[in-house]
């Protein structure tokens, strides 16, 4: 059996695996700070290149938000970076572990998700420090480029 690209011999999915990034896709990031997982942008960014900035006009397959406790208003900077995502992309939006310091609590995505016209898929381990919440539009939400 062998492995595709970005999947180690062992079968264990790469960080780029986990959040479905491809070659030539277009991911852009919201909130980088200091703070970031390192590891999980070199992965992304092996995969498919620099990330681009919420200045961007292209449109977007991905969106990655890093989002602490006290970085404003979740509903806005989700609807914000749904502006250039295509209908299909996905918002990843990475918030700290408990534990951590700026940790979100799940009811505040729970809250402001399906208000900014997403829906929660699933979450992933991204990093030491960090959790990634899959979100999409939700069925039924305006259709979007």
């Amino acid at each position: 059996m062998s492995a595709t690209a970005g999947q180690a011999a062992d079968g264990v999915r790469s960080l780029a695996d986990r959040f479905g990034i491809e070659p030539g896709m277009v991911v852009m990031e919201i909130g980088y700070d200091d703070d970031v997982d390192h590891d999980l942008r070199d992965a992304l960014t092996d995969r498919c290149g620099e990330l681009v900035d919420e200045d961007t006009d292209e449109v977007v397959d991905a969106v990655l938000v890093w989002y602490r406790d006290g970085d404003g208003d979740l509903f806005e900077i989700l609807v914000d970076a749904l502006n250039p995502l295509a209908g299909n992309g996905v918002v990843w939006l990475l918030t700290p572990k408990a534990g951590r310091d700026g940790h979100v609590e799940p009811s505040d995505i729970s809250e402001s998700a399906p208000t900014a016209g997403l829906q929660q898929t699933s979450t992933v381990n991204a990093g030491k420090d960090w959790s990634g919440a899959r979100l999409v539009l939700r069925r039924g939400s305006k259709s979007k480029k």
